[in-house]
C-alpha cells in the first residue's frame, strides 16, 4: 500500500502550477510512485485565485491565510511557492506545525532569515526540507557530479557559469515584485537566476571562500503595471558577474543577467581541472560534453577531444517516463526534484538540497552584495 501524503501549496502562480503539475504526475513518470500525492489544499493572496486553482487545478480547498494551511491537521506538507519576502514565515509556521516543507528558491530575503531558518529546520529534524534547486536533477548535472566525485576532472582549476535571461530587456516591460528590495531582496538576477547557478557550482565544485561581484542597474526606471504612463525605479541589479574562489583553491566567474539578449534560458557551465573538464548548455540539455585529458594525444588528436555522453532521460528505476532514451525537458527536472523530495519523506530520511543549503547560498549572495557595496573580495560569511 503506497502511503498517502497530502499537499499544501501556498502561491498559485507559474511555479505553483509547475509544482503542482510535478506532485500530480509522480504516479506517471515513476512505476512504482514513492507515494500517493493529493493536492489539498492551496493558499493565494486572493479568494478569486483560490477558487480558480480549486475549479480547473482539482485541489480540495483554498485559503487567503497560508497560516491556516500549515495548522491544518489534514496536511502534511507545505510547498511554498510565494514570493520571496514570505518564505522566512511560511518555513516558521509550516515547522511549527510539524509540515514537511519544499521550498522555492532563493531561501529568503537575507542572511540573517537565512540563519534563522536553518536554525529553525534543524530544530524540527522530524520535518524533511528541500529547496527547488532543480537544475541539480538534469540528467546530464547528475553524470556531472559522478565524474567529479571520481576525480575525473583532477584537481579543479577553474569554472566559468552563467544563467542567462533576456525577458527584461525591453525597458516597457512593467515593475513588478521582484524588482522591488522589499518583496525580492537586493539582488535581482543574482538571487533570481544566481541562486540556482551557486547551488549548482557549490555542489559540483565546493563550498565558496570568498567572492568579487560586479554588478549594474542598467534600466533605471520601468513602469507601472497598471498606470504604463507612470514609472517607477528598479531597484534591483540587471546584471551580476560574479568572481569567486573555492575553498579547494579553483577559481571561477559565475554570471547572472535578465538582460542577455539572444537567448532564452541558458545555462553554461564549464569546469576545468588537471586530468579533465565538463562543459554543459540547458539549451542542449540532452547531453554532457567531458573532455578526457588522460587519454595520450596522437597524430591528428588521435582520440583526444570533447566527448557527448548522451545522458538524455536516463534516470535510474523507478523512473519508467519518458523512455531512456527519449530527449529530455524542463519540466522533467521539477518531477525528478518533487521525486527526491517525496522519497526521502517516505523514508523519513534527510533530503538535500536542503534548507541549509540554501542558507550557504544566500550567504553566498550576501557575501556579493557586500563585495558590490564596498568593491573589495569578501569572504563568505558562515550559517
Amino acid at each position: 500500500m503506497l502511503r498517502t501524503l497530502r499537499v499544501g501549496i501556498v502561491g498559485h502562480g507559474f511555479m505553483g502550477k509547475v509544482h503542482g503539475h510535478a506532485y500530480r504526475s509522480l504516479g506517471f513518470y515513476y512505476d512504482p510512485p514513492p507515494a500517493k500525492v493529493i493536492l489539498a489544499g492551496v493558499a493565494t493572496q486572493t479568494e478569486a485565485s483560490w477558487r480558480r486553482a480549486v475549479d480547473e487545478r482539482g485541489f480540495e480547498f483554498g485559503t487567503t491565510d497560508f497560516r491556516e494551511l500549515c495548522a491544518r491537521e489534514d496536511i502534511d506538507i507545505i510547498d511554498c511557492c510565494a514570493p520571496n519576502y514570505a518564505h522566512k514565515d511560511v518555513l516558521l509556521a509550516a515547522l511549527k506545525h510539524g509540515k514537511h516543507v519544499y521550498m522555492d528558491k532563493p531561501l529568503c530575503l537575507d542572511l540573517a532569515e537565512a540563519r534563522e531558518m536553518a536554525a529553525c529546520a534543524a530544530a524540527h529534524p522530524e520535518c524533511i526540507t528541500q529547496m527547488t534547486f532543480n537544475y541539480r536533477f538534469v540528467p546530464a548535472m547528475l553524470r556531472a557530479k559522478q565524474l567529479v566525485d571520481a576525480g575525473a576532472l583532477g584537481r579543479l582549476y577553474s569554472a566559468r557559469v552563467c544563467y542567462l535571461h533576456a525577458g527584461y530587456v525591453s525597458p516597457e516591460r512593467p515593475i513588478t515584485w521582484r524588482l522591488e528590495v522589499a518583496k525580492s531582496g537586493k539582488g535581482g538576477a543574482l538571487f533570481d537566476l544566481g541562486s540556482h547557478v551557486i547551488d549548482l557550482t557549490r555542489h559540483l565544485l565546493g563550498d565558496f571562500a570568498e567572492v568579487h561581484n560586479l554588478a549594474e542597474t542598467f534600466i533605471k526606471e520601468r513602469p507601472l503595471k497598471n498606470d504604463p504612463s507612470k514609472k517607477a525605479p528598479v531597484e534591483v541589479d540587471d546584471i551580476s558577474i560574479l568572481s569567486f574562489r573555492l575553498k579547494n583553491g579553483a577559481i571561477g566567474t559565475l554570471e547572472s543577467s535578465r538582460l542577455a539578449m539572444g537567448v532564452q534560458d541558458e545555462i553554461r557551465f564549464e569546469a576545468h581541472g588537471s586530468k579533465g573538464a565538463i562543459r554543459f548548455n540547458l539549451m542542449q540539455p540532452n547531453y554532457l560534453e567531458f573532455y578526457d585529458g588522460t587519454i595520450p594525444e596522437d597524430t591528428y588528436g588521435g582520440d583526444r577531444g570533447y566527448k557527448a555522453i548522451e545522458c538524455v532521460a536516463r534516470y535510474p528505476k523507478p523512473a519508467s517516463l519518458p523512455g531512456p532514451k527519449n530527449t529530455i525537458g524542463w519540466e522533467r527536472f521539477h518531477v525528478h526534484c518533487i521525486y527526491n523530495f517525496i522519497k526521502h519523506v517516505v523514508d523519513g530520511t534527510p533530503a538535500t538540497p536542503d534548507i541549509l543549503d540554501g542558507a550557504k547560498t544566500q550567504a553566498i549572495m550576501e557575501a556579493a552584495l557586500e563585495s558590490q557595496r564596498t568593491r573589495t573580495w569578501q569572504p563568505v560569511p558562515e550559517i
